[in-house]
Formats: structure tokens, C-alpha cells, sequence
């Protein structure tokens, strides 16, 4: 008889991309029809050629093997501090990151160093499946801000105010969506910075996403009092298309840093001085770029959106952005996951909607950003063909 394992633990969703990935082994492959993979969301390019070959040189020192101090390289953290204060107009001091194992342990540091068991933390649905996967694994209670179709994606800030409860730690949104694409205007992130102020709760965002949006995402880094409220996670991952060296960061304010290097220290010690110093070259030497690769998203997004206006075209397009689509499908005696099965008949993978969160089932979450312009004609060819 095996070991026995933690029930909270055995409840939680298997990894979605696994799962469907899994099911194309029941697949025949058609070399006629290549498959399309829109499960998950890798820019389709590479790192820009100058980083590759500065860390072709990198490679070479001696000590690119060894630790760093848990928190990064001070030289690393200036840069990437110096790079917000470009994006946002202003910045957090060195002082106030860690620089993590993706954006994922980002969120473990803050969640572990936020919260309990028995605590709540308010989400916005669809929300991204890691998040409510890794506050169940904490004992913590993911308190869905229901999804409505007409906001397109974006928080509605007196459901969440409504939601709060003595027990609530948190606000965790993502901007921009992920899995809507859906940008929070920077109006709407003051308006729930307030709310999170006036309760005394954390305003946690992820944005993972944010080089790829338009101007300034939003004046909190300027707030003398942000680091009483804000909590920043980031993700350099996509920005440089460096996914795979796993660039994350945590940007808090010290009482909320000093604890979590507690947690960082037991669990990682450091991110790879590899991907540091792959950061500090993106963000001192690639800003041009990563501007350009952004515009590129763009226009990307704006031809899937405009290719998706198919009058026989039976799915609706509910929410989009440079690396997501939110779409319902045409099935209604479907749950998601059937829907997302069906389409692997057709050598086309995406996520279930209800991955991302109760009452989802009617919706798919397509990840246009690791395909390209000339992909998208492909794509609707195989929805109109299920």
C-alpha cells in the first residue's frame, strides 16, 4: 500500500497544459495538417542575436556556475530598476526585489509570506490557473470575482469590494490577463489600490505581460505610500522570450522583502546567475527591441481579432490581447474540456475554460502569442471545420 498523500493536495486541477497535451496521444497525426499549439503562451521568436552571444561570452567566466545573494546581483537589480523607472516613470529602489524562478515563485514568496491557511484571497475570473492551484496547495481560499462577458475581461471593483471578508489578505489581478488579454486601465488599478489601502489589504498584480503594453501601465510605483499596499510580480520571461530560463522577480516593499527572503533562502537560495546577467543585458541594451517585438504582438493581436469576424465563423470572440483570445464555443451540450478535446480532431490545442475557474465551461483560452501572422489564417480554417 503506497504512502498516504495530503487530500488538499490530490484535489487541486492536474496542470492544464499537461492534460491536453496528454490527449494527443490518442490523436492520429496528419502530415497533411500540422499541428497547431495554442496551449500555451511562448513567443514564437527568439532571444534577441546580441544576447544570445553576450551570454555565449558569459559562459566563460569562472564563476557564472557559482551562487549569488539570494535576493540577485546588486549590479542586476539596479538595471532592473532603472528599467521601470523608464516604463513607469518611476521605480522601485534595488532594495525592494527579489529576483525569482519565473514569475510562479514570485508568487509563492509573496503568497507564502502573506497568508495562512484559512485565509481568503479575492480573484478575478478567468483567472490564471496557477494562482488558485498554488493558494489551494497553501490551504488558502481562491474567492472568485465572478466573469462577466460584457466587461470583456475587466474587474468590476464593487464586486470586489463586496467580496471582501475579515478573513481576506489580498486583491490578485493579473495585467494584463492572462487568460483574457484584457489590460486594466490605469485609472481602475488606482481605484483598487484605494480599495486594497482602505482595507488594509495587498493589491497584488501580476504582469507578466507588462512590455507589452501601450505607455505606462499605471502611476503606483509613483505613490509615496505604495509599498504599504503594492505587491509587483514580474516576469522578464516574455519580455526577452527567455521563458525557458525562468526570469522572474518580486517587487514589495522591505517588510514584505526581508520575509520573504526567509522563504527564498529555504527554498531556491538564488535565480541562475545565467539568467541574471541574461536580465541585466535585456535591460540595460534592448529596449528598442522589445518596443519592436511589442508593436508586433499588436498587430498580430489586431489580425487574429479582425480574422475572427468570420460571418461563418460559429465561435465569439468574448476578450483579447497581444498573447490571449477568450472565445466561447458553439457547443452548449459541451463542457469545456469536451469543447477543447473536439479541436484536437482538428490538430488544434488550447486550454478549457474551466481551468481558469468555476462557471467557465462555455469558454476556450487560445494563446495567439506563439504563432505567427501567417498562422492565423490556419487557425480559423480549423474552427470552421469542427
Amino acid at each position: 500500500m503506497p504512502f498516504q498523500l495530503s487530500s488538499h493536495i490530490t484535489d487541486i486541477q492536474p496542470p492544464p497544459i499537461t492534460e491536453v497535451k496528454g490527449w494527443l496521444a490518442a490523436a492520429p497525426a496528419d502530415p497533411r495538417k500540422p499541428l497547431i499549439d495554442l496551449c500555451q503562451a511562448v513567443p514564437d521568436y527568439a532571444p534577441a542575436p546580441e544576447l544570445v552571444g553576450e551570454l555565449g561570452k558569459v559562459l566563460q567566466s569562472a564563476d557564472i556556475a557559482r551562487y549569488t545573494p539570494d535576493e540577485g546581483l546588486p549590479a542586476v537589480r539596479r538595471a532592473v530598476s532603472a528599467w521601470y523607472d523608464r516604463r513607469y516613470g518611476a521605480a522601485p529602489d534595488a532594495d525592494e526585489m527579489i529576483l525569482t524562478i519565473g514569475a510562479s515563485q514570485a508568487f509563492w514568496l509573496a503568497m507564502s509570506s502573506l497568508c495562512r491557511a484559512g485565509d481568503e484571497v479575492i480573484v478575478q475570473a478567468p483567472a490564471y490557473f496557477d494562482h488558485p492551484m498554488a493558494l489551494a496547495a497553501f490551504g488558502v481560499n481562491p474567492v472568485f470575482a465572478p466573469f462577466v462577458p460584457e466587461r470583456h475581461g475587466l474587474p468590476d471593483p464593487a464586486e470586489l469590494a463586496r467580496l471582501i471578508t475579515p478573513r481576506t489578505r489580498a486583491l490578485l489581478l493579473v495585467t494584463p490577463s492572462n487568460p483574457t488579454g484584457a489590460v486594466l486601465p490605469p485609472a481602475m488599478i488606482r481605484e483598487l489600490f484605494e480599495l486594497a489601502r482602505q482595507h488594509n489589504l495587498a493589491l497584488i498584480l501580476d504582469e507578466t505581460y507588462n512590455a507589452f503594453v501601450d505607455g505606462a501601465p499605471h502611476t503606483l510605483f509613483s505613490d509615496p505610500q505604495w509599498r504599504d499596499t503594492f505587491v509587483h510580480i514580474a516576469s522578464f520571461g516574455k519580455t526577452f522570450a527567455l521563458t525557458g530560463f525562468r526570469a522572474g522577480a518580486l517587487i514589495a516593499g522591505e517588510h514584505l522583502i526581508r520575509q520573504a527572503l526567509k522563504i527564498q533562502d529555504s527554498m531556491a537560495v538564488c535565480q541562475p546567475r545565467l539568467t541574471q546577467l541574461a536580465i541585466q543585458f535585456g535591460c540595460e541594451q534592448l529596449d528598442q527591441w522589445v518596443a519592436g517585438k511589442a508593436a508586433m504582438m499588436a498587430r498580430r493581436s489586431a489580425l487574429f481579432k479582425s480574422a475572427f469576424d468570420h460571418p461563418d465563423l460559429p465561435f465569439s470572440l468574448t476578450a483579447s490581447g497581444s498573447f490571449f483570445a477568450w472565445v466561447r464555443h458553439p457547443w452548449p451540450g459541451l463542457d469545456s474540456r469536451q469543447a477543447a478535446r473536439r479541436l484536437v480532431d482538428a490538430q488544434l490545442i488550447c486550454l478549457p475554460g474551466a481551468a481558469f475557474g468555476p462557471g467557465l465551461d462555455p469558454y476556450l483560452r487560445l494563446a495567439i502569442g506563439n504563432i505567427n501572422e501567417e498562422q492565423i489564417p490556419g487557425v480559423i480554417d480549423r474552427l470552421l471545420i469542427v
